[in-house]
C-alpha cells in the first residue's frame, strides 16, 4: 500500500471512467511519480490499475507491462 500522503486520492480504473474510492485531490503517474490533479487525469489503465501523466507514460507502462513485441 501507498505511503498515505496528504490529498492523494485512491482510485478505481475503469473504462472509460474511474470511481473515487478515497477521496483527495491527485494521484501519481505510475511511471513517473508526477502529481496529476484529478482534474486533469486523462490517461489510466484498467487492467493495471495505474494512472499516467500523459500518453508518452501510458506507452511506456503499455510496454512494460506487454513488451514490445505484443500483438
Amino acid at each position: 500500500m501507498m505511503a498515505d500522503i496528504q490529498g492523494l486520492a485512491v482510485l478505481h480504473y475503469d473504462t472509460p471512467h474511474f470511481d473515487v474510492v478515497r477521496a483527495g485531490q491527485f494521484v501519481l503517474c505510475a511511471i513517473s511519480g508526477a502529481r496529476i490533479d484529478l482534474e486533469d487525469l486523462k490517461y489510466w489503465s484498467a487492467e493495471f490499475q495505474e494512472a499516467y501523466r500523459g500518453p508518452e507514460e501510458a506507452t511506456r507502462a503499455f510496454l512494460a507491462h506487454r513488451g514490445p513485441d505484443f500483438r
